[in-house]
């Protein structure tokens, strides 16, 4: 399998940035989670935004894995 061609930093950083529409979940290739983020940031008018930020500093911390399973490349 080895490891993705994405990027862990590329990934938090566009989740930290623009987390709130999915931006870095659709570049990691987890389309159903970045769908979620969108309609729940568009259902509480913003406020769930602050999940994006969250989730791109765990990407950050943690590293993560692309749609297809291979961890992210640092």
């Amino acid at each position: 399998m080895g490891v993705s061609d994405k990027s862990k930093i590329a990934a938090g950083v566009l989740q930290i940035m623009l987390g709130a529409f999915g931006v870095g979940r659709f570049y990691m290739g987890h389309t159903k989670i970045g769908v979620l983020q969108l309609v729940v940031t568009l259902v509480t008018c913003g406020f769930g935004g602050i999940w994006g930020v969250v989730d791109g500093i765990l990407i950050l911390i943690n590293g993560g894995v692309d749609g297809q399973g291979r961890p992210l490349r640092d």
